[in-house]
């Protein structure tokens, strides 16, 4: 090992000779260079070197390679100044390039090349190899293009990089439309593939076009004008201001042939266009017919340009996605959309866009009669409303809301958030006593184990009371039990902490809250993770109460099936402070709780870390070495113990 990289080192000694005959880096820099390449040469010649090896030795030759530019601009300017003559002539040096100008570059090159060749699986690593050669445009692009595609043919981004570079750096449109058929034979499933197929199709007919233009031979390219109507309209009205270049008239008859015969010239460009566009799309959909997101990128390709018919094509497009599509709600939802943005509409106004829109959410309701279709619908109606002041409309949206959701309510699609939506839009509205009377109608119907929807009535219904009297607090506890009883514990924590704060401070009620958790802690069991409703009450009682009371409470619990994993940490927890604030005196109650849990999770092994952790801080080190040994026996080893 030392051997090779003595010798890498070795080869670098032209290098690093130029760049301080040159006065680019002092000795001590050099010195320090080769230290931090020979720390690098050691780390790549390891029996398995990683691959942030690779890209640290990179990025450092990268850096290097910057300050070493950066100072040889700058040596430039000192001799530009030095140049200059008594006239104020500046003549501009130059400097003959070097062994240092290319052994930077090549360097960088050699190290990816070694971490490619090593890591050949790692698309990313490879994509950062091709956008260095292509930035340095150091000869080196397509001997790497053709080694990504021979490890990487299934990768349709590869194909799409090397026609992009082949289309755009190389100006080869054969090679890049070879590259591309030969993406699509290996990846037939890429829709970003097809789309960019027929992107680039289109884009080298636009600049075919284009060069027409240039030559004389043509006025217009593919892309959408992007004039302004009043910018063409003032064009036509001051013809007589645009005189041909030679000052010469011409007899309009002869202006009209030639114009005749320019737009059939412009009519083989669309048509060929159009062609292109039918066959890729044919061909797209043989081999995607489930794609629906690639249909609409179809569909915005050829509304952004310039082809013969497009109405027809356009046509075909929409009715091949109703026909693939129809029972999906997104392309209900997407046909919506641009039935609102009027890109299928030749009306100018936006009243009209909008009634087409909601004409299709309707149509889709009768033929995808579902909640989700309900809530696209729903939330088109909402965006509209805040955006309201850019639609010229006669509907009243605020209404046609209202009886979207009530049509939902009929036809039994309502859901749990759609319920909950209804009824804070009718709160949003300031129609307090119309929001009670539908949570109410709700909640006694098909919602009745709704957590959310009777969180948001109960909201309501406290909010309306002040002043609480006795029976304002009887007919909330009666309201609050309900779904209490009904509601599985882990589904109804807003409720249950709701309850809790709002009587926290009622004796009677309070105490029948806990009576009601105990009956419902009985038939779901405690919680091994996230909410625990008897913690909570714990905690409550602890504040309200003390440590005794709590103390009494948390072992009522305990006698219950199933307390919960969760539970028996928090009261540990509220233990061990205790014992922690009397001195570490009183640690029999902890010990019991720990014994407890064990009992029935005698296989979790950070509860018998946290056995031992307690033990070795409060307790002596006979009792943490029992600790230890009884939980290797349990586990057998088969966790990460505490040395």
């Amino acid at each position: 090992m030392a051997d090779v990289v003595q010798y890498k080192l070795e080869r670098m000694v032209n290098e690093l000779d130029d760049l301080e005959r040159r006065g680019l880096f002092s000795r001590r820099e050099i010195a320090e260079i080769v230290k931090q390449r020979r720390k690098f040469e050691y780390r790549l010649k390891r029996p398995s070197p990683l691959k942030q090896d690779y890209l640290a030795y990179i990025d450092y030759e990268k850096s290097l390679e910057s300050l070493r530019l950066l100072r040889k601009k700058a040596m430039l300017r000192e001799l530009e100044k030095k140049s200059e003559d008594g006239e104020g002539v500046v003549k501009k040096p130059k400097m003959k390039q070097s062994v240092s100008d290319f052994s930077g570059i090549s360097r960088i090159v050699e190290i990816y090349r070694l971490a490619t060749n090593r890591f050949k699986g790692d698309i990313e690593l490879w994509f950062q190899y091709l956008e260095f050669c292509r930035q340095r445009r150091n000869g080196h692009m397509k001997k790497v293009l053709a080694q990504v595609i021979r490890f990487h043919p299934k990768v349709p981004g590869v194909w799409i990089y090397a026609a992009s570079w082949e289309f755009d750096h190389n100006l080869n449109a054969a090679a890049a439309r070879a590259l591309m058929q030969s993406g699509l034979r290996c990846c037939p499933s890429s829709e970003a593939l097809w789309v960019e197929y027929l992107r680039m199709e289109l884009t080298y007919l636009n600049k075919l076009s284009a060069r027409r233009s240039a030559l004389g031979e043509d006025v217009a390219t593919l892309v959408t004008d992007g004039h302004e109507p009043e910018d063409k309209q003032w064009r036509d009205e001051n013809k007589e201001l645009f005189m041909p270049i030679d000052g010469e008239t011409k007899d309009h008859k002869d202006l009209d042939v030639q114009n005749e015969e320019l737009k059939q010239k412009i009519n083989v460009f669309r048509e060929q266009g159009l062609n292109i566009l039918q066959t890729v799309y044919k061909c797209a959909v043989d081999a995607l017919p489930s794609s629906f997101t690639m249909r609409t990128q179809f569909l915005e390709i050829l509304e952004a340009t310039h082809l013969a018919n497009p109405e027809t094509m356009k046509n075909e497009i929409l009715s091949d996605m109703k026909n693939q599509f129809s029972k999906e709600t997104g392309y209900w939802d997407w046909l919506a959309k641009y039935e609102a943005a009027g890109h299928n509409s030749t009306q100018d106004v936006k009243r009209d866009h909008l009634h087409n829109a909601i004409q299709v959410y309707d149509e889709a309701l009768k033929i995808v009669p579902s909640s989700t279709m309900f809530d696209l619908y729903i939330k088109f109606l909402m965006d509209t409303i805040v955006h309201q002041s850019s639609w010229v409309s006669d509907i009243d949206l605020v209404s046609h809301v209202l009886k979207v959701y009530e049509k939902a309510q009929s036809m039994g699609c309502i859901t749990e958030d759609l319920a909950c939506q209804n009824v804070s839009f009718l709160l949003e509205l300031g129609r307090l006593d119309d929001a009670r009377n539908l949570a109410e109608k709700l909640c006694n119907g098909e919602l009745s184990k709704a957590a959310s929807l009777w969180d948001l009535r109960l909201s309501i219904e406290m909010k309306r009371i002040n002043t609480p009297t006795k029976d304002d607090l009887s007919s909330v506890f009666n309201l609050l039990q309900n779904p209490l009883r009904k509601i599985a514990v882990s589904q109804a924590e807003s409720l249950w902490l709701m309850g809790l704060k709002y009587f926290a401070n009622q004796k009677q009620y309070f105490d029948k809250l806990v009576d009601i958790s105990v009956s419902c802690l009985t038939r779901d069991g405690g919680s091994d993770d996230g909410f625990s409703l008897s913690s909570t009450i714990v905690n409550f009682i602890l504040q309200k109460n003390g440590i005794q009371s709590a103390r009494d409470m948390y072992k009522r619990f305990l006698a219950l099936p199933r307390p919960g994993l969760v539970f028996y940490k928090n009261c540990i927890e509220m233990e061990m402070n205790i014992a922690s604030a009397a001195s570490k005196a009183n640690l029999v109650e902890t010990r019991k709780l720990y014994e407890a849990a064990l009992s029935t999770y005698d296989q979790d092994a950070s509860l018998w870390q946290d056995y031992h952790s307690m033990e070795s801080k409060m307790g002596t080190s006979e009792s943490a070495a029992a600790v230890h040994w009884r939980a290797r026996r349990t586990l057998k080893g088969n966790a990460t113990l505490l040395s």
